[in-house]
């Protein structure tokens, strides 16, 4: 991470960072000068939102990098998922994008799929499934 990446966070507003959740009690700015994983909580998906087979997906994904303990369990449970769903998609473009979303757990970076998961979010058909098991939760 050359130079350094800055975030500016509202007041009351949270960061995950390698799995610790920090809350900041006023607007501030702050630089992290090295590569850790992060997610900035407007990307952070509840467990109540996981609604269908992508929503599922990303909240595996999420798990990984929240939760440092559930990582290997929850990338299982991702890349399960992105087995079946490669198996009973027909539309070509979200074939490609879980491929790639596959390629990237396979490879250990759950940051780049979480982003090509949350991509993929607005192309999923908008009906609801049966909630699926949540052992990551």
């Amino acid at each position: 991470m050359a130079g350094g990446l800055k975030i500016t966070l509202r007041a009351g507003e949270r960061i995950f960072i390698n799995g610790g959740v920090l809350r900041v009690d006023r607007k501030v700015s702050i630089e992290l000068m090295n590569d850790v994983i992060f997610l900035l909580e407007q990307h952070v998906m509840k467990p109540e939102d996981t609604t269908t087979p992508f929503r599922q997906l990303y909240f595996m994904i999420q798990m990984m990098l929240m939760d440092p303990a559930l990582h290997m369990k929850a990338r299982t449970m991702a890349r399960e998922s992105v087995t079946d769903l490669v198996a009973n998609l027909s539309d070509q473009k979200m074939t490609e994008g879980l491929v790639e979303v596959g390629n990237l757990l396979d490879q250990d970076r759950p940051f780049e799929a979480l982003k090509k998961v949350r991509a993929l979010l607005p192309l999923e058909p908008t009906t609801k499934v049966e909630e699926r098991s949540k052992e990551v939760a």
